[in-house]
């Protein structure tokens, strides 16, 4: 699921730290107590206009992939929900489907959770990580800045 690879240029610590913290942004969402689907998304789409910007090409590359996630999460973690929500409120049955459902949506949480604490860390350490689907989108969707040089031909 993730793999790790040397990046164009070696990040200064700075950038390390804010590609780390890309990560970390939706893990102190939850540890506050933020249980909605949305709430992680919302920090993690703050951070990354944040730093979209104005960081450089490792810091925004791995925003995107922290976006990226965090978005594709929200959504398997909005129907869990509203699924619960609509068995909780109304005469809707347990189903098999549902235990199923709810069984890969606990696994996908956790597995996301272990990679994001795994990039966290590796990122600070000025590593490249890249994860399965995510860090191919990312590499379609983020892309270096070309500096515009005033004295080419």
């Amino acid at each position: 699921m993730i793999r790790t690879r040397e990046f164009d240029y070696a990040p200064q610590e700075h950038e390390t730290e804010a590609a780390s913290n890309s990560y970390l942004v939706s893990l102190v969402v939850i540890v506050v107590g933020l249980p909605l689907p949305i709430a992680a998304l919302i920090a993690t789409v703050i951070y990354y206009f944040a730093n979209r910007k104005s960081s450089s090409y490792f810091v925004r590359w791995h925003c995107t992939q922290a976006l990226l996630s965090q978005l594709s999460l929200f959504f398997v973690n909005s129907f869990g929900f509203w699924w619960t929500v609509s068995i909780i409120y109304t005469n809707v049955v347990v189903t098999p489907n549902y235990i199923i459902y709810i069984s890969i949506l606990l696994i996908l949480n956790l597995t996301e959770l272990i990679a994001t604490i795994y990039t966290a860390i590796q990122t600070r350490k000025g590593i490249h990580v890249e994860w399965v689907i995510y860090g191919e989108l990312t590499n379609k969707v983020c892309k270096p800045k070309m500096h515009k040089h005033k004295y080419l031909n």
